[in-house]
């Protein structure tokens, strides 16, 4: 409980692509913190929570096969623990966690990506009406609006159901604490509520999904290796003379498929972002007087030399190496420059997909840090903020500035010679 409360309510600062042009742009940012997004449907009718969590490679390959996989059980047994899927961890096994995980899978695809459902939604215990006299969920005001001194107002339609799901949020994805509690009914409107999500929403939200993972915030190129967990949905209702409660404004399966991809994108932009580039397997010969100047083009292109052999007969190696396929361009003219021919054309083929393990974002904040970067507003030497900024100008994106201009506005005229 406190090391829940203390992770909500850390003053820690925000992630700079959730402050800086273009990718602050995103509407819905203000209600995604920390991996977790509420997204509000248009008209504040609705509000569907979701949460972000990265998916290892070998748990997406366990939750396709249906099985266990040889050498997985660390990283299900660390993704368990972060969605709580099991209430006392001593009794948490990989075997637990998987099946608690297929329990409530709703789609996977082929990309590393999941589509999973809380048992606090699927059982219906998260699914809220709001019976508000406005029609519209409630709205948590920003710090910033509220007064120094002046405490949040109490008696406000929809507090009560908002405070009620964030206390189900703390379950996590164990199925024991929901069937628990299952046996308290539903009330009429949660009922109807709770129909309406099954019916008419959920494969909207799926659709949303699919859309979301299709082009990400950072470039507009497809998301790999997340997961994406529905917790609750808190819907505005009314009632007319009859005692029959409806929906208080039109949810129709456009406007839900819309909010979920923009919380999805908000949510990922509230995590630490990383990009994925290609890698490219290059083969080639060379001779002994060739492997200096070899690898200092691959080190300068950040390849990695994975096998080197002599041929039999010859004196020449068989060199294979993997490389960046960003990174490959002119590589072959650069290597016959630079080794004066002691090296053949290189053959590419595609090896694999990695993780850049580089913040495109970071910035020198310490001492020893601006010594040897310097101060400046977004690190120049990033490869992953480099890469970023061309896949957005190539596809005709809004780009931040890699320049920085200290007085833009002033004119600058040139002398003419006459």
């Amino acid at each position: 409980e406190e090391d829940f409360d203390s992770f909500r309510n850390s003053k820690i600062p925000p992630l700079r692509q959730t402050i800086i042009p273009p990718y602050c742009d995103e509407e819905g940012l203000e209600h995604a913190y920390k991996g977790r997004c509420r997204a509000v449907i248009s008209g504040r009718g609705c509000a569907i929570t979701i949460r972000i969590v990265p998916l290892p490679r070998s748990v997406y390959e366990c939750l396709k096969s249906k099985k266990l996989i040889e050498g997985c059980e660390d990283d299900l047994m660390m993704l368990g623990k972060a969605l709580k899927c099991s209430n006392n961890e001593s009794t948490l096994t990989p075997q637990s966690a998987l099946t608690a995980l297929l329990d409530s899978l709703d789609d996977i695809d082929s990309n590393g990506n999941a589509l999973l459902e809380a048992p606090v939604l699927y059982k219906g215990r998260s699914v809220k009406a709001v019976c508000s006299t406005n029609g519209e969920v409630y709205i948590p005001p920003k710090e910033e609006n509220i007064k120094d001194g002046e405490d949040a107002p109490e008696n406000v339609d929809g507090l009560d159901e908002y405070n009620a799901v964030q206390e189900c949020l703390r379950t996590g994805m164990d199925k024991e604490v929901c069937d628990s509690d299952i046996n308290d009914a539903l009330n009429d409107a949660d009922a109807i509520a709770l129909d309406k999500w099954r019916q008419d929403m959920r494969g909207s939200a799926l659709a949303g999904f699919q859309l979301a993972m299709r082009a990400g915030p950072l470039c507009e190129e497809p998301v790999q290796g997340v997961a994406v967990i529905l917790e609750s949905v808190e819907i505005a209702m009314r009632d007319d003379s009859t005692k029959q409660f409806t929906p208080a404004k039109e949810l129709s399966g456009g406007m839900v498929v819309a909010a979920l991809r923009s919380g999805i994108r908000c949510a990922l932009l509230s995590r630490p972002a990383r990009i994925v580039e290609g890698h490219l397997k290059l083969t080639l010969h060379s001779s002994l007087a060739g492997l200096g100047s070899l690898h200092a083009v691959l080190s300068k292109r950040r390849g990695r030399v994975v096998t080197d052999s002599m041929v039999d007969g010859t004196d020449l190696i068989q060199v294979t190496a993997t490389i960046p396929q960003a990174e490959s361009f002119g590589l072959s003219p650069e290597l016959l420059k630079k080794s004066s021919g002691e090296v053949t054309a290189p053959e590419l083929v595609f090896s694999h997909w990695e993780v850049l393990e580089e913040d495109p974002f970071w910035v020198p904040t310490t001492e020893e840090e601006r010594e040897d970067h310097g101060d400046l507003t977004t690190a120049s030497d990033s490869d992953a903020l480099k890469y970023i900024r061309i896949v957005r100008s190539r596809k005709g994106l809004l780009v931040d500035s890699s320049k920085i201009v200290v007085a833009a506005e002033k004119q600058r005229t040139l002398s003419r010679k006459k």
